[in-house]
């Protein structure tokens, strides 16, 4: 699951909204909608996210935070390391093989390291 796709579920449930009403409003099929919010989708436009704004009456920070989200929530995240450093691509394919093992704290560490939330 991305981190768009569990605020999308969070807030949908939260309102007590089905599915297939939310897809049908946001002119989607439910289908669509449900792989977005597994993860099994890429990361959603501008314009589905403002929808989704819409949708919930989101406006600024709030809206904000979603974009946000979603410009993070690729399911299949490339890391370009041509030009970088050995140690650098080392340190992407490390993280890119491992990620599943990491335990919920070291995932925290490292956010935290970097940043930005």
């Amino acid at each position: 699951m991305t981190p768009f796709g569990a605020r999308l579920r969070a807030m949908r449930a939260a309102r007590g909204v089905k599915l297939k009403d939310m897809a049908a409003a946001l002119d989607v099929t439910p289908a669509y909608l449900s792989a977005l919010e597994h993860g099994q989708r890429g990361q959603p436009s501008r314009y589905f996210v403002r929808k989704v704004c819409t949708f919930f009456n989101i406006i600024w920070d709030d809206a904000e935070e979603l974009q946000r989200l979603a410009e993070i929530s690729h399911p299949r995240a490339v890391v370009d390391t041509s030009g970088l450093d050995p140690k650098r691509t080392e340190l992407a394919n490390r993280i890119a093989r491992d990620i599943g093992k990491l335990t919920d704290e070291q995932v925290e560490r490292m956010l935290k390291e970097f940043g930005d939330r």
